[in-house]
């Protein structure tokens, strides 16, 4: 260590200037002796001890003074250098003299307060930087070359702990378990590339039934990739509804592609003059009407939709008479459902089925709706029922409106999404192809009771049929 040669090399000072002073002192003797020999021994003898005395003592005089001036500033300074290692950025020297050990002393303290300030700073910027990562919604990780996660925000730790969680297929089984501190498998093999390459990377990727937009970059010191930090966001939803957009755009241009194609090669027959007869015109011309007809109703039913779905919905609330709305629906499509040899059946209660605030006419176009589609998808000879009575739902009253048909039913895979726009469960409800259905009719149905704030319910089973239940709460909300 520097001071401990310090302190050694005043030593051999002190012991010099001892032996200088010894020099002097017995040159003096010797020629004294030489002098006063003869006279008196004893005197000498004398002398010898007075001089060995007054050597010993400013021996210890310039220890002393050499020991005060050097050596207790520079332990100080040690002391306190070692202090300011264990953390002590305020300790400071005290400054007990103008020369090269007090301006030592006092550039020491300079550089202790500078350093002091130093990691005030960074303290300062390690406080601001956790606290952003706290607050972020975003999972941020950190790893180091060895893929070890040396950081990790709140929605990171969670992260890892749940993908850790899961079993992977890529997984040797013959190989031990991977640390749970290790960089995920989702992960691993951007981790690596990034690695590799040294280099920004953005990626999506897929676990379970979530996606996760992945954006990593190196951590580089000296052009050595020293590791890599991932901010990831769920974007799954976004995904749902680019899906949606998507779906929805191909949707319509299919929907509406259908009759304009009608309309263009009937009105072309048309002018082409191909009917033979008043009659093949009058039936081109229906079929131009009906399709018009069709247009008409998607449109209106995608006006509907999106007004419902931006909360725009016009509702006209007031106190309604289920059961004679029931009624009403009911005889509307008695005759339908007897030319297509369906049995239209309708339960209600002795007492009367009032609710406080509703849409009569949006509640009855739910009932149209739901009849439409368990007409169009029932055969001959099953029979619909459609039925209404009270109940309670978390010890409030509610209505049941139920509507259960004897048709195909719907596959369970399908039953999710059958309130989605334009969803047709192809598998074992085919549309046929003069329906004039739009696609829209569960959305809109959705939206309409979700507006009277209930909910309505599907169970169903392949070849035994399809039941829809409608919650409307008696009371206004």
């Amino acid at each position: 260590m520097l001071w401990r040669s310090v302190v050694g090399k005043l030593w051999i000072t002190i012991i010099m200037l001892v032996a200088v002073v010894l020099i002097i002192l017995g040159m003096f003797l010797l020629q004294y002796i030489d002098v006063a020999f003869t006279k008196n021994s004893h005197e000498v003898k004398v002398l010898f001890i007075y001089t060995g005395i007054i050597g010993f003592l400013l021996s210890t005089f310039f220890a002393f003074f050499l020991s005060t001036k050097i050596t207790q500033p520079l332990i100080q300074m040690k002391t306190a250098a070692d202090l300011i290692a264990k953390g002590e950025y305020r300790t400071r020297v005290p400054i007990r003299s103008t020369d090269e050990i007090g301006d030592l002393a006092n550039t020491f303290n300079h550089m202790a307060s500078e350093l002091d300030t130093l990691i005030k700073d960074l303290n300062h910027e390690k406080d601001h930087l956790a606290s952003v990562l706290r607050s972020m919604a975003d999972a941020v990780i950190t790893f180091d070359a060895a893929g070890k996660v040396i950081l990790a925000n709140p929605p990171g730790q969670q992260l890892i702990k749940r993908w850790n969680e899961l079993e992977w297929k890529e997984d040797d089984p013959g190989q031990a378990s991977r640390d749970s501190n290790q960089v995920p498998d989702p992960l691993l093999e951007l981790y690596r590339t990034i690695l590799q390459h040294g280099r920004d990377m953005t990626d999506k990727i897929h676990v379970q039934s979530g996606v996760w937009s992945v954006v990593m970059a190196p951590l580089k010191s000296d052009d050595t990739v020293r590791g890599a930090v991932a901010v990831m966001r769920n974007v799954t939803e976004e995904s749902k509804l680019e899906k949606l957009r998507r779906d929805f755009v191909a949707n319509v241009s299919h929907e509406i592609r259908t009759p304009l194609s009608m309309l263009q090669g009937y009105s072309e027959a048309l002018l082409d003059d191909i009917a033979a007869s008043p009659e093949e015109r009058q039936e081109l011309v229906q079929v131009i009407h009906d399709e018009s007809l069709r247009m008409g109703r998607l449109v209106k039913d995608l006006l509907d939709l999106a007004r419902m779905e931006a909360g725009h919905i016009e509702m006209r609330l007031d106190r309604v008479d289920l059961a004679a709305l029931v009624k009403r629906v009911h005889r509307k499509f008695l005759v339908y459902a007897k030319e297509r040899g369906i049995t239209l059946l309708c339960t209600l209660p002795e007492a009367d089925l009032h609710i406080q605030a509703g849409d009569e006419d949006r509640l009855e176009q739910v009932l149209t709706n739901l009849l439409d589609n368990a007409l169009r998808h029932t055969q001959s000879g099953a029979e619909i029922e459609i039925a209404a009575q009270y109940g309670q739902v978390d010890d409030k009253p509610f209505v049941a409106l139920k509507i259960q048909d004897e048709g195909q039913g719907i596959p369970q895979e399908d039953l999710p999404y059958i309130f989605e726009r334009f969803y047709k469960a192809d598998k074992a409800r085919t549309r046929g192809a003069t329906s004039g259905g739009t696609g829209l009719g569960l959305a809109i149905v959705k939206n309409i009771i979700e507006a009277h704030h209930g909910r309505i319910d599907v169970t169903s089973t392949i070849g035994k049929g399809t039941t829809f239940t409608m919650l409307l709460p008696v009371e206004a909300q």
